[in-house]
């Protein structure tokens, strides 16, 4: 027996039946490779993923309404600002700032004055505050946060 091996050929070769690949198969591995954030830097599917990124932050503000409009300020010079005892505030507002005549609603004005400063509060009473001649100087208004 005169049996001599020789390395570059091997005498028995396994082979593996390759399975065919579905496209959805591919579909969904390529999905699975985005959400999973598999793919390696500087390949075609990162730059895709960091595309679509971009276009979310800088296209979103225009095309969804996140309702975050700026508050409507309103100067309001003079304004005394003091601690309640019920925990809430006591905004002292000078007549000025609000247009009482002609029947106007002075509670939504004196709203539309301290949102601006306190942020969403709700008004629990308001009252004139009157000089010695009976004209409103100032209003004092009882606020809450909301």
């Amino acid at each position: 027996m005169n049996s001599q091996i020789n390395l570059q050929q091997p005498e028995a070769v396994l082979t593996v039946p390759k399975v065919p690949v579905s496209p959805m198969g591919a579909i969904w591995r390529t999905i699975r490779g985005y959400i999973l954030w598999s793919y390696e830097r500087g390949s075609l599917h990162y730059d895709i993923m960091v595309t679509l990124i971009l276009l979310f932050v800088f296209l979103s503000p225009h095309l969804i309404n996140f309702k975050d409009k700026p508050v409507e300020r309103i100067p309001s010079s003079g304004m005394l600002i003091t601690p309640d005892k019920s925990g809430g505030f006591i905004y002292q507002i000078p007549a000025a700032a609000v247009n009482a005549a002609g029947g106007a609603d002075i509670s939504s004005q004196l709203e539309r004055i301290i949102e601006p400063i306190a942020g969403a509060v709700s008004i629990t009473k308001y009252e004139p505050v009157k000089d010695s001649a009976g004209r409103t100087q100032s209003y004092k208004v009882w606020v809450n946060k909301e």
